[in-house]
């Protein structure tokens, strides 16, 4: 009996024991493993960058599963701040005033064994002595046909002030970042004379009757004409954009009260602007407008109206005049620049009728010349001139079209004692080796025809980096560099064919130059 029963409890402490084993293997372990984490680091984005001469600041943004260090190579590069959300840490750079050759810094960011680098360049800050290129003293000067001379080679600050989106101008919002002295320095280092700055006003006025400028956008305008003067270069400002909005030709053309409203605003907005800038000398030029048309560039209602838009632009060149002259100071005799119908050169000549000027021989006449556009602006053709193949270029506007041109604008405006002024032109920029020779000879040859006839031209330069339609870059609008490697000699043939005195070197010795 006893040992039946002694078998009976050990079976049940060993039952016991089981149930006991399985309870416990069913708990969660009171102290998780800790998981592997994945190591990563990668510098996300780089802004700022290239940074002009001046210094500037520079933002890297870096994705890392743990706060990342960061280590610059170069003293001239020193960290301000830096900030975490997340996985991304986005660290902030100082970069200090360049005043020698370009140079480049190099970051390096550390997280565990982990290393990633960004670099960052800055501009050329050597100073710029500006070429010896003689251009005649404003001093000397006393009427416009002079000073149209005295302008010499010109370049166009595209697509920075004109720039707008969505109704609100703004200096970067085509692309260009903020312009600064570096490019102007580098403009007269290039042999270029003159500078447009074309201003888009959209936004930056208030409503009727006193259409208040903003300050803030007088100011900054004000302090890019210092970098001009400060470089030694003539500057031009004007309303550019504004035209097909408030500035409608169409409307104005059509309906009195609608013009009324609009020459108001005209005579309201330059005195605000002549006021502002009256007390600047002669080397700031007024332009009324940029290219007023009716959305037909030249081949819309401004074709059947019987000239109405035509009388239109004539009322609104006057009115500028006025207003300019009544502000007074410098502004009383300053040069200003008066546009034709979409400043095309034929409906100029055609329909323009000069403004009543109260100041002697002070007015300019302004036109644009692209022709033939398809070659010019959009690319379509990549030949130009006379060795150019058919197949390969337009129709129309090969070098018999450019002397006559420059000759009827000469015939109807300079022998009468007005001067003119091609305030924008060029051919965009080429990827093909052959088809930039045509775009060099196409610049060569144009500048040469307009030097021989006392006629400055405005190359238009929009910051573009790319090639083909619209491609206009010649300089980075920041950093003052020439963009790629097609830049630099589109630039010295313009200034070869400006400033050539060799009596060897003649329009008939650049076209037998042209590319076979």
């Amino acid at each position: 009996m006893y040992k039946r029963l002694k078998a009976i409890a050990a079976a049940l402490c060993a039952t016991a024991a089981m149930w006991a084993c399985s309870d416990k293997t069913t708990e969660p372990d009171p102290v998780p493993t800790p998981q592997p984490v994945e190591a990563y680091l990668t510098v996300e984005t780089v802004s700022g960058s290239p940074v002009a001469a001046g210094g500037g600041e520079v933002t890297v943004t870096v994705k890392s599963h743990r706060v990342p260090t960061a280590k610059t190579s170069d003293s001239w590069v020193t960290r301000k701040s830096s900030d975490r959300k997340d996985d991304v840490a986005t660290f902030i750079f100082t970069v200090a005033e360049n005043t020698g050759a370009a140079r480049t810094a190099t970051i390096t960011f550390t997280c565990e064994k982990l290393t990633a680098t960004a670099t960052i360049e800055q501009a050329d800050g050597t100073p710029i002595e500006p070429d010896p290129i003689p251009v005649p003293s404003l001093d000397d000067i006393d009427n416009s046909v002079d000073y149209a001379r005295a302008l010499a080679m010109g370049w166009n600050l595209g697509n920075q002030f004109d720039a707008q989106n969505n109704g609100v101008a703004s200096e970067t919002a085509w692309g260009n970042q903020p312009t600064t002295p570096e490019l102007f320095r580098a403009l007269a280092a290039a042999g270029f004379r003159a500078v447009r700055i074309p201003i888009t006003w959209l936004g930056h006025f208030g409503e009727a009757p006193d259409y208040t400028l903003d300050q803030a956008w007088l100011d900054r305008i004000d302090e890019v004409i210092g970098y001009a003067h400060d470089a030694g270069l003539r500057a031009i400002i004007n309303i550019h954009h504004d035209g097909g909005t408030w500035l409608d030709i169409k409307a104005a053309a059509n309906d009195s009260k609608k013009n009324e409203a609009v020459t108001a605003q005209i005579k309201a907005m330059w005195t605000q602007i002549a006021e502002r800038f009256k007390d600047h000398g002669q080397f700031l030029m007024f332009e009324a407008f940029n290219e007023i048309h009716d959305g037909g560039w030249g081949w819309g209602d401004n074709r059947k109206d019987g000239g109405k838009q035509y009388a239109t632009l004539n009322g609104w060149n006057q009115t500028f005049v006025d207003a300019v002259r009544a502000t007074g100071g410098n502004n009383a005799t300053r040069y200003l620049g008066i546009p034709g119908y979409c400043t095309n050169p034929s409906l100029t000549i055609e329909s323009l009728v000069l403004p009543t000027d109260p100041a002697k021989d002070r007015l300019l006449v302004a036109v644009h010349f692209y022709d033939p556009t398809e070659f010019a602006i959009n690319a379509k053709y990549t030949e130009w001139g006379h060795t150019g193949s058919a197949s390969k270029k337009a129709g129309w506007g090969d070098e018999d079209n450019v002397t006559s041109t420059f000759d009827a604008l000469v015939n109807k405006y300079v022998k009468s004692g007005t001067g003119v002024y091609v305030g924008e032109c060029g051919a965009t920029t080429r990827s093909k080796d052959r088809d930039e020779l045509f775009r060099l000879y196409y610049l060569e040859y144009v500048w040469k025809a307009g030097t021989d006839r006392g006629l400055p031209l405005f190359f238009w330069d929009n910051g573009s980096t790319s090639t083909g339609n619209e491609a206009f870059g010649l300089f980075n609008h920041a950093t003052g560099a020439f963009i790629g490697k097609r830049s630099q000699p589109a630039a010295e043939i313009m200034k070869k064919a400006y400033y050539t005195t060799d009596p060897a070197y003649t329009l008939q010795s650049v076209y037998a130059g042209a590319p076979k």
